[in-house]
């Protein structure tokens, strides 16, 4: 996926030629209206009323909660919304076991949702989906073609009292074509494991009125310890360890499934 950095904007013969149009934070193309917000991270208040919502005071030490994306079809009301608020709900509702963590920095992140996993944050709860053979064509995404809009939103960020990094990302790009959407999480605590879980939705525009559109949703969890990893001859130090892109394919996977969106009648 492109980066915002290498995004200059579409010009106005792109949008045309697509059907687009240029919306504040975003733009409408083939019935869907795809908007993108990045706030600041939360003030004294803000962060009174997540604890208090959330019943928790074990918050990431950056959350955007003012930041999201949003992607919504008009004709038929499916509304796709990540945001900070709804993250942070599903990891209280999921309630894991905290990851145990070197004990000089455990009481300072204990059972936060910054050493947890993330399930369930794909923007879309009240959706319904349902088990499918089909994939996405990575393949075909690369094709090289114009971009109508591009954003990347963190909704939260730790450092974990510098003993690793947790952060929560969803980044889109739209095409003629359709939008593909990734959603990342990505944990790692130094000399202990690493956790990876990426959720990829993708809208095909195809060659239909747009009336129900064909939305497929991938979900890849992946994960390690570093003693397994250095048990296979891969680095130990954390340094090598920086970029979920690039180590990916090192985790192995536990758990993956493609779905397609239910579109009711």
């Amino acid at each position: 996926m492109a980066s915002a950095a290498a995004w200059e904007g579409p010009t106005a013969a792109e949008l045309k030629a697509a059907g687009a149009e240029a919306i504040p934070g975003g733009v409408r193309v083939k019935g869907w209206v795809i908007q993108s917000h990045k706030g600041p991270i939360l003030n004294a208040a803000s962060l009174q009323r997540f604890e208090d919502e959330l019943q928790t005071t074990h918050l990431p030490e950056m959350v955007f909660g003012e930041s999201f994306l949003s992607l919504e079809h008009t004709q038929t009301g499916i509304k796709f919304y990540f945001n900070a608020l709804d993250a942070l709900k599903a990891w209280k509702k999921e309630a894991l076991p905290p990851v145990e963590v070197p004990a000089a920095a455990k009481w300072k992140f204990r059972s936060k949702p910054s050493d947890q996993t993330q399930a369930s944050l794909d923007g879309c709860s009240t959706l319904c989906w349902e088990d499918t053979d089909d994939r996405i064509d990575l393949v075909a995404l690369s094709a090289k073609e114009p971009i109508l809009f591009y954003d990347e939103v963190i909704l939260y960020e730790d450092e974990l009292a510098d003993n690793g990094i947790s952060f929560l990302t969803v980044r889109v790009r739209v095409m003629p074509t359709g939008w593909f959407l990734l959603l990342r999480f990505w944990l790692r605590v130094d000399g202990v494991l690493m956790r990876l879980r990426d959720t990829r939705l993708h809208c095909s525009f195809g060659n239909n009125d747009g009336a129900k559109p064909l939305v497929l949703r991938e979900c890849c969890w992946r994960e390690a310890t570093f003693a397994s990893l250095s048990a296979k001859g891969y680095p130990s130090d954390s340094a090598a360890y920086a970029d979920p892109n690039i180590i990916a394919q090192r985790l192995p996977i536990v758990m993956q499934k493609t779905q397609k969106l239910k579109i009711p009648n």
